[in-house]
């Protein structure tokens, strides 16, 4: 078999594709749970989170049934707190600082714990935030995912006028287009971008790209601050032979399509490898096998030990049945006819320590082949260097220099989010949204 869609029925796509991560089917459950907290004084969980959600607060008012309060605790530090439940590596950040873990104890559900009260406010679309009085100034944020909704939010909850200008036709930027369709659909995504909506004051005009529909000179000339939340979303190249043949594609591409149409019509390999050993990679990896693939082989240059994803994402990558080479790089992609069929690696191994402490893969000379039909590039995402050295950014290799909260050079121009700080998590993201409108409202008021 080679690259086809339609590899499973539907009902095992769905099956495939459901909720990887089921919320408490019953209040009774979540209160159990949230009984098990010990509401720490200078609790870590908060401290690893990087929004600095209140941890054991809301937790506790999920015990004592304020299950508003618990999500207006959440949405206070965290507007974008119920898809934070579903995507956030939870294990290396407010779970994985549970003091549970010390007691060798599972660790407070913290995730499934907020998910519950975040889902239910956006479902039943309560009304936690009120919105000041209009102040007549105006902010433009290019970007509707997590960096520019979070930043938007915050200004509109000041009574700013918001208008957002993004280049897709949906809002949620990673969350609705880059994130594995089993952690969280499409359709959720959208409920949330309107519920963050639901304050007022914010406008999005979708279609709308920097340097093509919008230029930034312009929107300086227009409003009275500008907040760049663009991402990052160019893959990176292999540089490898053969890389332009049918069957190659890289990982944001393919997501891209999941995200955007029936699962069936997706094509995937019959032999596919992914290169790449980050949470991008997992997914593809990952869907990949949910889709029909027969064989899945990741492939990384350096051992497991270094691995960029965590335990608990390589754990479902294995439940999967994917298969993993570790100190393997790619060196040429062969085929028959413009289409793939093997796949040459070279052998690695680690040289010394640098100054990081870090210790270099290096190329053995050997090396080995796969047969495969599909090749998947996970190896990185690159910023939109000419886009932001057109518009006399300050940057580094394309990451967009900034201050304390988000300042550019550029006078009222304002960044964050993946296109500062490369491809970090979600959180990360919402959090310098939240860091750049304390910019904004602090320059505006000095203005």
């Amino acid at each position: 078999m080679a690259i086809q869609d339609k590899r499973l029925s539907k009902e095992a796509l769905d099956a495939n594709f459901a909720d990887i991560h089921p919320p408490f089917e019953h209040a009774e459950g979540a209160v159990i749970e949230a009984n098990r907290c010990l509401y720490c004084y200078d609790a870590p969980c908060t401290k690893l989170c990087p929004t600095s959600i209140n941890v054991p607060q809301f937790i506790k008012q999920i015990a004592s049934g304020n299950i508003k309060g618990s999500a207006h605790t959440i949405f206070s530090s965290n507007i974008l707190g119920a898809g934070c439940s579903k995507v956030c590596p939870v294990e290396k950040l407010c779970e994985g600082a549970c003091v549970f873990n010390l007691l060798e104890e599972t660790p407070i559900s913290i995730a499934r714990l907020q998910r519950y009260s975040t889902e239910k406010a956006i479902a039943e679309k309560w009304k936690l935030f009120t919105r000041k009085p209009a102040t007549g100034l105006k902010v433009a944020i290019v970007g509707a995912g997590p960096a520019g909704l979070s930043c938007a939010h915050k200004l509109a909850g000041e009574g700013i006028e918001v208008t957002i200008f993004e280049k897709e036709a949906k809002g949620g930027g990673l969350m609705t287009y880059g994130v594995a369709a089993y952690k969280v659909t499409p359709e959720f995504c959208q409920e949330e971008v309107d519920y963050i909506l639901s304050i007022g004051g914010i406008t999005i005009q979708y279609g709308k790209t920097l340097g093509k529909d919008i230029q930034l000179a312009d929107l300086q000339k227009t409003y009275d601050a500008v907040f760049l939340g663009i991402g990052v979303g160019i893959a990176r190249s292999l540089d490898i032979p053969g890389e332009q043949m049918d069957g190659v594609v890289d990982a944001i591409s393919f997501i891209y399509d999941l995200r955007t149409n029936d699962y069936s019509r997706i094509a995937v390999g019959d032999k596919v490898a992914v290169i790449g050993m980050g949470m991008t990679a997992i997914d593809a990896a990952t869907q990949s096998k949910r889709l029909g693939a027969a064989e899945v082989t990741m492939i990384y240059r350096r051992t497991e030990m270094e691995k960029p994803c965590t335990d608990v994402e390589l754990d479902l990558a294995k439940l999967d049945g994917c298969s993993f080479i570790w100190l393997a790089a790619p060196k040429e992609i062969l085929g028959e006819n413009g289409k793939v069929k093997k796949l040459v690696c070279s052998k690695m191994t680690l040289g010394a320590p640098d100054a990081s402490g870090r210790r270099a893969p290096v190329d053995t000379g050997e090396t080995f082949t796969l047969d495969v039909d599909m090749v998947i590039k996970a190896a990185g995402q690159i910023p939109y260097e000419d886009l932001v050295a057109k518009a006399k950014i300050e940057n580094k290799g394309g990451k967009i220099a900034v201050g304390k909260t988000g300042t550019t050079n550029l006078k009222g121009v304002f960044a964050g989010g993946d296109a500062v700080n490369g491809g970090k998590e979600v959180v990360d993201a919402v959090q310098a949204g939240k860091d750049a409108a304390a910019g904004i409202l602090a320059y505006l008021t000095n203005k």
